[in-house]
């Protein structure tokens, strides 16, 4: 057992613990807003030096990638993203069937139709199902590392860069996750993160994209909302971003100086939230994995991963049984949601009515039937965490034995 899970000596009595609570801002953030507060200099193109430039400076170097954008939600940096990649009105996108809905909603928003590709009961996208809808007229690939798990890069890259398509990573659940060592969010030709407050860096809402790409982050930048010549802020050579000047549309999905305020702060405080996160989720995961009822997954091979929550999977249990195991699991103060029994849910692709008729995705629909998520943040203790696997471990146990 890792020294800092180390209970104490005289340990009080541990109650569930409220798993949807983030982390205290860090008083440097709080400081910041407050002057901001008092300037009432919260419009991102006041100055060169705003808080928003920074982060965007900031987040890059810390990605090591040559731009960033910010702006007001993963969502928008994923429409963004497809906008300034400059697809057809109709273009087909390949995306996971199992993502949030705002995914395929992004996809919309863009003028574009999603296709929806078969995830398996290790909630990564299935290879072949893959392969096969990538027909001669799929024009973008947007691969959704769901819940911080990142599906088989490596050959969907490969395939991917056969067709000359280009690869979007919706790396909302995946800011500290590595491929073979190689930050997430760097793979593809724009990676999109998310500010939310259930993600590693907690602004309440916000987004951020990378590339390397100086047209896409010329696009992008106009298209954000850097109306006249504020792109020039931005640091971006004249000659690529003038030639858009005008010729694109605006779409005002522009970070604001607060909510940059309250992120940049956390920058430093990412490493620590990644390396206790995993160590909490591998915890627990050993706990379920010896029960014969619960099962969680392992990541890939060349997968490091940063997660803040926890995925398994019920083995053997009807839909009744499993229901059951909700019920049991909440009685002891665990919240637990089955994608796929969860009414409403929105990463239930069953419910993406806007999308019209929706293909039979046989896979997808049997691993979130038994796919169980429940949150389990970085800042948890050794004896909250033991609580969390007794209870579901005892609830499986109550259903089933």
């Amino acid at each position: 057992m890792p020294e800092d899970l180390a209970p104490s000596l005289a340990a009080a009595p541990v109650l569930a613990p409220n798993v949807y609570d983030a982390e205290p801002i860090p008083a440097a953030a709080r400081q910041e807003v407050e002057r901001l507060l008092a300037s009432g200099d919260l419009f991102r193109y006041t100055s060169d030096a705003a808080p928003v430039t920074l982060l965007e400076q900031d987040f890059a170097q810390m990605m090591g990638s040559t731009y960033a954008l910010a702006v007001a939600s993963c969502s928008a940096a994923l429409f963004l993203s497809m906008k300034a990649l400059d697809l057809p009105r109709g273009a087909k996108v390949l995306i996971p069937a199992f993502t949030f809905a705002a995914v395929p909603s992004a996809v919309v928003h863009a003028d574009c139709v999603p296709v929806l590709v078969e995830v398996g009961a290790d909630y990564r996208i299935d290879m072949a199902d893959f392969a096969a809808k990538f027909t001669d007229d799929i024009a973008c690939v947007l691969i959704s590392h769901m819940r911080g798990h990142t599906s088989d890069m490596d050959a969907i890259l490969a395939l991917a860069g056969e067709k000359g398509v280009p690869v979007i990573e919706d790396a909302a659940h995946s800011l500290g996750t590595l491929w073979h060592g190689k930050k997430i969010g760097t793979l593809g030709r724009v990676g999109c993160f998310s500010f939310q407050s259930y993600k590693m860096l907690n602004a309440g809402e916000g987004g951020i994209l990378v590339t390397d790409d100086p047209q896409v982050i010329a696009r992008a930048v106009i298209m954000s909302g850097a109306y006249e010549h504020n792109w020039a802020r931005h640091g971006l050579v004249a000659e690529i971003v003038s030639a858009w000047q005008n010729r694109l549309p605006l779409y005002n999905t522009r970070l604001n100086n607060l909510s940059a305020a309250i992120i940049r702060p956390q920058l430093d405080e990412l490493p620590r939230r990644v390396r206790d996160g995993l160590r909490n989720h591998d915890y627990v995961a050993a706990r379920l994995n010896l029960s014969p009822w619960l099962d969680v997954p392992p990541c890939l091979g060349p997968e490091t991963r940063a997660p803040d929550s926890l995925q398994f999977n019920l083995a053997g249990m009807d839909e009744a049984q499993a229901r059951g195991f909700m019920a049991a699991a909440k009685a002891r103060g665990v919240a637990v949601q089955i994608f796929g029994l969860s009414e409403d849910n929105a990463r239930a692709f069953w419910n993406w009515r806007f999308l019209g008729d929706l293909p039979d995705l046989p896979k997808t629909r049997a691993m979130l039937m038994s796919a169980c998520d429940t949150r389990l943040p970085a800042r948890l203790t050794l004896p909250e965490l033991d609580l969390i696997a007794d209870a579901l471990v005892a609830a499986a146990e109550e259903v089933m034995g």
